[in-house]
């Protein structure tokens, strides 16, 4: 790995940062079931009325980045939907445009480029930080997919889905291994733990293209 050790990305989760109590409640409205935390506040709502999982948060040092060991399979929640709703990088999280557009970054042949939908839960990353990332994430085992998107509108949540049981208690009704998109009927009883977005006006280069594209645009 050439990158320093004491570097962890922004919206790696950390131990000791865990689920907060959820005190989760459903309330019938005229228009449908609706989900709430019994203490919400306008906090718990950051992207378009989405309820979204608590998580606490660990301490954090003079640059207001987490300490802590870090727990390399585990992006926060709330740290992962701050960096993709506002499109910075998840490394550091400071502004991610480049010249070149937003640099996301998926694994090895997971992605299908002439698919007709690619959908990421990945926050972008920074020119600076695009080898960092790579290295540091588990799956994308040093050799990313490179896409580098011109948009990548907000699409949709991916997250836990409740309901009642028959004695009025709120439970898991399912868990989707697909995100919904936003004005789905079902986000209203889902809590949220991933934003998504959909790249368009994408291409698809490798590191070493993506490095001399930089450089050329320094």
């Amino acid at each position: 790995m050439d990158t320093e050790t004491s570097l962890v990305p922004f919206v790696t989760q950390r131990e000791g940062e865990g689920a907060a109590p959820d005190n989760l409640v459903i309330h019938r409205l005229p228009s449908g079931p609706r989900l709430y935390y019994g203490d919400e506040d306008a906090r718990d709502r950051p992207v378009q009325d989405v309820l979204w999982a608590r998580c606490s948060f660990g301490p954090v040092d003079e640059r207001k980045m987490p300490t802590g060991k870090p727990m390399w399979k585990f992006m926060h929640p709330y740290r992962q939907m701050m960096t993709m709703l506002a499109l910075h990088c998840q490394v550091c999280k400071e502004p991610a445009r480049t010249r070149l557009g937003y640099i996301f970054l998926a694994g090895p042949g997971s992605e299908d480029p002439t698919k007709p939908l690619i959908l990421t839960n990945q926050p972008p990353v920074c020119a600076k930080h695009v080898r960092d990332a790579a290295a540091l994430c588990p799956h994308l085992g040093n050799d990313p997919m490179v896409f580098l998107a011109r948009s990548a509108p907000l699409y949709g949540v991916h997250g836990t889905i409740y309901g009642l049981t028959a004695n009025q208690e709120v439970h898991v009704i399912a868990k989707p291994d697909h995100p919904l998109p936003f004005g789905h009927p079902n986000l209203t009883t889902m809590l949220g733990s991933q934003l998504l977005r959909r790249l368009s006006s994408f291409r698809v280069v490798d590191m070493g293209e993506l490095a001399r594209e930089l450089s050329a645009t320094a």
